[in-house]
């Protein structure tokens, strides 16, 4: 078997990637993302006026329980263990009828491979849980611009996002 950090084996075929013999390391990402709302929808949720309950920390919760269980979501991901997960969301009212909420996810572990996948995961979780529990009033979300902010730790070193214009 190759050395190589690759998913796939001498044949073709896909594989976990052998991390044993990496170091491990103090390994920090951030991703994020959004969900294009109605105004109306947003004021709600920080309102507290969702039948469903209290949006931003059942997404919260969902967030970080995805986190924890990246390994089950993605096929070839290691199940790592996370020092900590933190999930926060800022609004943005666009002053028309539409809105956004900004969602950051933050995966911290030391471990002998990055936890990218953890962060993603968590916003990706966060945003379907906020869709789910206000789907029934606003059915037009959006759930867009999940991405990679950060990382650091690794063999590959620190990344940054550039500041969009």
């Amino acid at each position: 078997m190759s050395d190589r950090l690759t998913h796939l084996d001498a044949l073709g075929r896909a594989r976990m990637v052998n991390v044993g013999d990496k170091p491990m390391t103090h390994r920090v990402c951030v991703a994020s993302g959004e969900v294009r709302m109605s105004a109306s929808t947003l004021a709600r949720i920080y309102a507290g006026e969702m039948a469903k309950g209290d949006v931003l920390a059942t997404a919260r919760l969902a967030g970080i329980q995805a986190a924890k269980r990246t390994s089950d979501w993605i096929p070839l991901a290691h199940p790592l263990p996370l020092d900590s997960v933190a999930i926060d969301f800022s609004a943005d009212p666009q002053g028309t009828s539409e809105s956004t909420l900004h969602i950051q996810a933050r995966a911290e572990a030391h471990w002998r491979t990055g936890v990218e996948m953890e962060a993603l995961v968590a916003v990706s979780a966060a945003a379907l849980t906020i869709y789910d529990m206000c789907k029934a009033i606003d059915r037009s979300m959006v759930v867009t611009d999940v991405r990679l902010v950060s990382k650091s730790g690794g063999k590959s070193g620190d990344w940054k996002r550039p500041a969009e214009k």
